[in-house]
């Protein structure tokens, strides 16, 4: 049977270690044996987990034989590693250990050294943390996991369910997998990546620049038809000095400025009103619903009609 090590360090975040517990503890062979062998493992007997303390039944010799370690999230993940599980996990993998990690316990595989040169992922929110501290890792913020073989690493919150359900198919195939997401009640894959769920804000609007009323304008006027000409001629300058003062104070283009704003505006009118995606399209000033989907999926990394489902409104909201 393939054994599963959970490892609870302090301040765990308790969604993130109990959905492999969950998940691989309810999966079950076609005969109904079961699949897995969960175990919880710590440093020491008695885990802070925040709201409450936790006793785990193994110290960190339970994950010498383990098949699979699962690396849950802390909610302090920038902590010192303690020397003991950087060495135990550092040992797993030298034995071939498969290590994979949830939402923040990627900080904790990537302060092993285990992670260096590879692509991973981890907590959107976490993410621009996480590359200033190991600069030495590709970190992908707009995927659900990153499977790089023996390691792998996953978003927040729900995507440790989607890792989970990956792990069961690759160890035993799609249709335990579809029963394991049966019983969570999960779709086996789900479409896009977490950049959906990534609060896009608005474009930056630096107060007090010289730009910030073309700013303001700009976000009033999105249903236009607008050029860099017609912004410049708003602005009062050559194109050219449009485009240098928009890189100075605000990081980026004048079209890209705009595009941002109304993918930005676009998704408040597809989370608030039933408005057909169509219409939503011309509402924020996009030419066609070809040029809308195009802009919409390449910032958010859905289609329209999918970030509609996912954010659908509630019955209350505005209907067309």
């Amino acid at each position: 049977m393939h054994t599963v090590a959970v490892l609870a360090l302090d301040q765990v975040i308790p969604f993130d270690l109990a959905t492999p517990i969950e998940v691989f503890t309810r999966t079950r062979l076609p005969d109904g044996r079961p699949g897995y062998q969960v175990r919880v493992c710590a440093e020491r007997p008695e885990v802070d987990a925040g709201a409450f303390a936790l006793r785990a039944p193994w110290d960190l010799d339970g994950l010498k034989d383990a098949d699979t370690i699962i690396v849950p999230g802390t909610a302090g993940p920038t902590s010192p590693l303690s020397p003991a599980v950087g060495d135990a996990l550092r040992a797993a993998a030298a034995h071939g250990t498969r290590i994979a990690s949830i939402c923040t316990g990627t900080f904790v595989l990537a302060a092993t050294g285990l992670l260096t040169g590879l692509r991973a992922t981890t907590h959107w929110a976490a993410a621009d943390r996480l590359a200033a501290a190991h600069p030495d890792l590709d970190v992908d913020p707009d995927v659900l996991y990153v499977d790089n073989g023996q390691f792998l690493t996953s978003a927040g919150a729900a995507a440790g369910l989607d890792l989970c359900l990956h792990l069961i198919r690759r160890d035993y195939g799609s249709a335990v997998a579809a029963d394991a997401a049966r019983l969570s009640v999960m779709p086996l894959e789900r479409e896009g990546g977490q950049a959906q769920f990534i609060v896009q804000r608005h474009p930056p609007t630096p107060r007090g620049s010289t730009l910030e009323p073309l700013l303001t304008w700009m976000r009033e006027n999105l249903a236009r038809d607008l050029t860099l000409a017609d912004l410049a001629a708003r602005a009062g300058m050559s194109t050219r000095t449009l485009i240098r003062r928009f890189r100075e104070q605000t990081g980026t283009t004048p079209l890209r400025w705009l595009h941002l704003a109304r993918v930005r505006q676009a998704q408040h009118l597809l989370e608030t009103t039933r408005h057909s995606v169509e219409r939503v399209g011309a509402q924020v000033g996009f030419g066609s619903l070809t040029t809308f989907r195009d802009h919409f999926k390449r910032t958010t990394g859905v289609s329209p009609q999918t970030y509609r489902r996912a954010f659908r409104p509630a019955d209350g909201a505005s209907a067309e």
